[in-house]
């Protein structure tokens, strides 16, 4: 019962069962003594009684010592019970029975060898069952070991003393005391089986609390970050004249790798960004929060647009380990001339919907992720004028790779028919027309990743 060996939650968990088996204990004791002190009442002037009464009585003194070591262990920053307070509590009650065995001897109330098979014997039993509630199989085997060494004691005592009469006594062959003996050790050795059986419950038991405990806390500080990165995305569209601006995510765990922003540029133009990190959980959401920033204060610095993946590519580089990317798509949008630069580090799919044709172009990377190789060069992006009706869509894979129950992907080319078909809505009854016909086609199955969707449009020309 050694907090060193233990953890702390199971040393406080074998002192709380061992507070209890003292209170049981003490209740029995107690009866003990109020009958023994009855009877010696009863029977006046029989010394042996009161004897009988101090012992029971010093024992419970030395119980209720011991309960109070317990007490004062269980408070906080208590100090260990001592290992010999343990060895003599096991010596005291182990040899009581042996004492009282010794009092019958005494009293004359049966004959010697009526004493070793007397229900008083039981007592030995009764208190290596208790000794189970300490938990510690090697304090129950020597509670076993020390009772059996008693009641040998006491049969090789009478055997000294009264060995002439054993026929006038209706002595049993020495086997039958050694076997009585040999059953005292047993119970010993049994009762410590079946406290490291209860000892693997309790550990197991604590084991789960601390699981438990643990992910009530982790779910805590992941509801925390995803609060946080929910509350980087932007709550309100920009007030524009001739366009529409909406975005959405939905992240595959409490948070996840996706995100997508707009910004308001010094010249008059926004930026509308979507990055996507590889996985999704809180390492992702780390790092898309690091692109989030990198990327707001380097649209804000002046030089060419062309030139942003180029700086972003080197700040994630020297932050991200080998393992981690970001691909990454921002529109350069000019409200004033209905003119859009798009620039993506390995992002796709990004879907230009051209209204008077009903078509749909998917653009082209102008590199790899962000992240991925330090010094690397991206090509110009990608320039176009929007007309009435015409829309952008940047969407993260969790989209078209949602896979329905038999295994199939929601694919590319359902994408585009949404878009089509959604082709009169505003911006944002285009994303919940993306959203329910993933739904639709996936019955069900399980997100495995991330879904952002943004969506820019030219508002249609009243005059059409």
């Amino acid at each position: 019962m050694s907090r060193h060996i233990e953890s702390e939650a199971f040393y406080r968990a074998t002192l709380v069962s061992e507070r209890f088996r003292i209170a049981g204990l003490l209740g029995v004791l107690g009866a003990l003594l109020v009958y023994t002190l009855v009877r010696a009442v009863w029977v006046s002037g029989f010394r042996l009684l009161w004897i009988q009464s101090a012992v029971i009585a010093l024992v419970i003194a030395h119980e209720i010592h011991v309960w109070l070591a317990v007490k004062k262990a269980l408070q906080p920053q208590g100090q260990e019970v001592q290992t010999g307070i343990w060895l003599v509590n096991v010596l005291v009650e182990s040899q009581l029975p042996t004492l009282a065995l010794f009092l019958l001897l005494v009293s004359e109330w049966m004959s010697p060898y009526q004493v070793l098979v007397a229900p008083a014997v039981l007592i030995y039993f009764l208190f290596i069952i208790l000794s189970v509630l300490r938990l510690s199989p090697s304090l129950t085997v020597l509670s076993g070991l020390l009772s059996a060494l008693g009641y040998l004691g006491v049969t090789f005592y009478i055997e000294e003393n009264f060995q002439g009469s054993r026929i006038e006594y209706g002595a049993f062959p020495l086997s039958i005391y050694f076997i009585y003996a040999g059953l005292i050790l047993i119970a010993g050795i049994i009762g410590a089986v079946v406290a490291q059986q209860i000892r693997g419950y309790v550990e197991a038991a604590l084991r789960q609390a601390d699981v438990e405990n643990e992910l009530k806390a982790i779910n805590h500080d992941l509801e925390i970050a995803r609060s946080i990165q929910q509350g980087l995305l932007p709550v309100q569209s920009p007030k524009l004249d001739h366009f529409e601006i909406a975005g959405w995510n939905q992240p595959a765990d409490q948070t996840g790798g996706d995100y997508f922003d707009w910004q308001e540029l010094p010249e008059g133009g926004i930026a509308i960004s979507l990055g996507d990190a590889t996985g999704h959980g809180i390492g992702p959401a780390l790092v898309s929060a690091s692109c989030r920033a990198y990327a707001r204060a380097s649209f804000l610095v002046g030089g060419t647009q062309n030139g942003v993946l180029d700086k972003l590519n080197g700040l994630l580089t020297d932050d991200l380990p080998a393992n981690r990317f970001v691909t990454f798509a921002v529109v350069f949008l000019d409200p004033a001339k209905s003119h859009v630069r798009v620039l993506s580090a390995g992002h796709g799919p990004i879907l230009l919907y051209r209204y008077d044709t009903d078509k749909i172009e998917h653009l082209e990377a102008q590199g790899i992720p962000l992240g991925m190789i330090s010094g690397t060069k991206y090509a110009h992006g990608l320039e176009s004028h929007l007309r009435s009706g015409d829309l952008l869509a940047l969407i993260t894979d969790g989209f078209f790779e949602w896979q329905n129950p038999e295994g199939e992907e929601f694919g590319l080319q359902r994408l585009d028919e949404v878009i089509q078909g959604a082709r009169d809505l505003s911006a944002e009854e285009v994303i919940n027309s993306l959203r329910q016909a993933v739904a639709r086609f996936c019955r069900g199955s399980e997100q495995m990743d991330d879904l952002t969707a943004v969506i820019l449009k030219r508002k249609p020309d009243l005059h059409q």
